[in-house]
């Protein structure tokens, strides 16, 4: 019981950490996976962790989605932009072929390269802002950027505060984009994940509430201090992260 709760922990702390950081969170799940055989690995823990992230970030942004009258606009391109990806995703997770994406020499190049990449965009000061500069031809160049992140090691996080970098919009609100861009995308992989347990025979357990609430609490924390964070220094700090876990994965598999 203690063991699978501390692999429990581990997991909400890698899911939410990473899913809201540049970082690419399917990347570390999936090497830690492969590193580690977690017995409480589960499809249903998998689908609770991305549930407690989907609800830290809802509760965090909770003012801005129940204040629709004042933010249809800002909430309609998180719908438009959303859809690309849902739909791409969804062919991917259909046909197979998401999961042959899914191996260590794959993320060590998507690691490397979209790293670097953050790296260009962020080099410049921009000061756009999603109030009087967010438009449908920004949020439909975000969301075309966006399906990149499909491919693990690339980072959902990662590849929308570049796109929205290149686009000029400032730090701040470059990882506020990001992070309204993820309430549908981790509710579309958590209603793929919850068909697939509803057609299974899977036991509920009290691992379940222990993922949601421990991924929901690393989540909120993670969102909340990352925008602190943003506001005063560069992503320089998640770059080389980035990279030393690249050249890390290169020296495993060459």
């Amino acid at each position: 019981m203690l063991q699978n709760i501390i692999e429990v922990l581990i997991l909400s702390a890698i899911q939410g950490i990473s899913e809201f950081l540049p970082i690419s969170s399917s990347a570390h799940l999936i090497l830690i996976s492969s590193l580690y055989e977690f017995k409480s690995s589960s499809l249903l823990i998998d689908i609770s962790l991305h549930l407690g992230s989907l609800f830290a970030i809802v509760y965090y942004f909770r003012m801005d989605l129940l204040d629709v009258k004042n933010n249809k606009r800002l909430l309609s391109f998180i719908v438009v932009g959303s859809i690309p990806l849902i739909i791409v995703g969804y062919i991917l997770y259909s046909t197979g072929i998401i999961y042959d994406l899914r191996n260590v020499k794959v993320i060590a190049w998507t690691t490397l390269i979209f790293g670097i990449g953050l790296y260009v965009a962020d080099r410049n000061r921009f000061d756009k802002k999603i109030s009087s500069n967010l438009n449908l031809q920004s949020i439909l160049f975000i969301s075309l950027f966006q399906i990149l992140s499909l491919i693990p090691g690339v980072s959902r996080a990662g590849i929308t505060i570049t796109a929205a970098r290149i686009l000029k919009f400032n730090r701040l609100d470059s990882s506020k984009i990001s992070f309204l861009l993820s309430i549908p995308a981790l509710s579309g992989a958590s209603f793929l994940g919850l068909k697939d347990v509803f057609s299974q025979s899977v036991e509920f357990n009290y691992l379940v509430i222990v993922a949601i609430l421990t991924s929901f609490i690393f989540s909120f924390v993670t969102v909340k201090f990352f925008l602190i964070y943003i506001n005063k220094f560069s992503m320089n700090v998640f770059v080389i992260y980035r990279i030393i876990i690249a050249l890390i994965l290169f020296a495993m598999i060459y």
